[in-house]
């Protein structure tokens, strides 16, 4: 399983972002990484959470109002006690599926798809070793803002791995990563114009000339930061997804990360924009 060759032999990757949720089902739950893979995700993005005694956990950090409804972080609980909490649905209701630990999230989605570890930079050194224990070294990226201290604990825990860094900015970020000690594979950019540099279609090509693939972000988290340059799901689903998704992918972007994996899919394999 390789991540830049399925990129070029897709054209675009769809990254389900916590899975796919909605009704009953929440997100970062086993029940929304399967119903991402029905609906054709390539990979799935989940996040992760340590509890005091040191247990890695699928959960947002400082989310547990919502996703838990519990004032406190699962940091201030051992893994006896967090595994017994359950997730909320959409409606703030509390469901039958617990939280997960991450090693039951990976082992499940072995094989199946790539994964993207969100929050690595906050455990490095606990879920690098988890990744080399289920041998998933191949299928899982990792992502880091691109702070020198960030890469310095990619470079000690986790060279080996794929690496995407995360940047507002443009081409330096991408020479400085090159000259890491990583298996550096692209990089994940964040623009609220769209004629910022690294959204540019002069910034992607010299990226895909070294060899490197570019994420983009359809998702709104929240509506006042701009993740794409307006080009999101909100819009794509609402009024135009040719200004939407198909804008991103027109642009070069290989990796979309979407909370509507189904829908994404169908348009840009219909309007010939991804290879089925």
């Amino acid at each position: 399983m390789d991540l830049l060759n399925l990129a070029r032999e897709k054209k675009v990757l769809l990254v389900a972002h916590r899975g796919t949720c909605g009704g009953n089902i929440p997100c970062n739950s086993l029940t929304a990484f399967k119903a991402a893979l029905l609906a054709g995700t390539d990979m799935v993005e989940l996040d992760v959470e340590k509890s005091v005694d040191g247990e890695l956990f699928v959960q947002h950090p400082g989310m547990e109002p919502v996703h838990l409804r519990m004032k406190d972080s699962i940091k201030r609980y051992p893994a006896s006690v967090v595994e017994q909490f359950q997730l909320s649905n959409w409606d703030h209701v509390v469901t039958q599926y617990p939280i997960l630990r991450l090693e039951e999230a990976l082992s499940y989605l072995k094989g199946k798809c790539f994964v993207n570890v969100d929050k690595f930079w906050e455990n490095p050194k606990e879920i690098s070793a988890l990744i080399r224990k289920l041998g998933m070294e191949d299928q899982i990226l990792i992502k880091t803002d691109c702070k020198p201290e960030y890469l310095d604990a990619v470079e000690t825990y986790a060279p080996d791995i794929p690496f995407m860094g995360l940047t507002r900015s443009g081409l330096d970020v991408h020479e400085e990563l090159m000259r890491r000690r990583l298996r550096y594979v692209g990089l994940e950019t964040l623009f609220a114009e769209e004629n910022a540099e690294n959204a540019s279609e002069q910034f992607i090509r010299h990226l895909h000339a070294d060899g490197k693939i570019v994420w983009v972000n359809a998702i709104v988290y929240n509506y006042k930061a701009v993740l794409a340059g307006g080009h999101n799901d909100d819009i794509s689903l609402s009024e135009d997804p040719e200004f939407g998704w198909g804008w991103l992918a027109d642009r070069g972007f290989d990796l979309i990360q979407t909370d509507f994996v189904y829908q994404c899919r169908r348009f840009l394999e219909e309007t010939g924009r991804r290879r089925v």
